[in-house]
């Protein structure tokens, strides 16, 4: 639990060679050092509490979204006209069965999206190479199934999920998979900005 006591207070050089008294042993530190120590701490539980913090507390409500069977041109224009490099795909009932990318839309303009170093790899085991993907509607191209997060989900969490998948953006789903929100790596930088200013 975080201390609010500890971001407030200011430490003095006389604070900190009192605390190596009360130690009552021999410490090979200075106070200079001992203060860059906790300053370091400091900033380190900082992060781990923002780290901490709910995707409900950081996350976009408003969604920019489509459905599976519009046409992918309807998609790059949301894409371009919104300034966004990827959006959910949503039914119905706004359940998230997929997501649509920039580079998914550029089967467009006749790029065809190459195999991966790990579709590779699969062919050499002997596994199936996936298809390359074409076609002119949303549900042609989209990735499926989708990741997605909770609102409750812990934005350390979400964080390394971005980082080990090499994505941008996790739509945020309720128990039923209806999407409510959605989380990128920029809401994730500004959160923990903002814990380090309070601090």
């Amino acid at each position: 639990m975080e201390n609010p006591l500890l971001n407030s207070c200011n430490l003095s050089d006389d604070d900190l060679r009192a605390a190596l008294e009360e130690m009552k042993a021999y410490v090979d530190v200075t106070e200079e050092d001992l203060k860059k120590i906790y300053e370091m701490a400091l900033r380190h539980a900082q992060e781990r509490v923002a780290f901490q913090m709910p995707v409900r507390e950081v996350m976009t409500k408003n969604v920019v979204t489509i459905h599976r069977h519009e046409d992918l041109h309807e998609a790059a224009r949301l894409l371009s006209e919104h300034r966004i490099s990827g959006m959910p795909v949503v039914d119905d009932d706004n359940r998230v069965i997929g997501v649509v990318s920039e580079a998914d839309v550029l089967t467009l303009a006749g790029m065809k999206r190459e195999h991966t170093f790990k579709d590779i790899l699969r062919n050499i085991l002997g596994e199936p190479v996936p298809a390359r993907k074409t076609g002119s509607k949303v549900e042609d191209v989209m990735s499926f199934p989708p990741i997605t997060a909770k609102a409750d989900d812990d934005i350390g969490e979400v964080a390394n999920i971005l980082d080990e998948r090499r994505i941008k953006r996790l739509p945020v789903v309720d128990d039923e998979g209806k999407l409510v929100g959605i989380i990128a790596r920029a809401d994730i930088v500004r959160a923990i900005g903002k814990s380090r200013k309070v601090g």
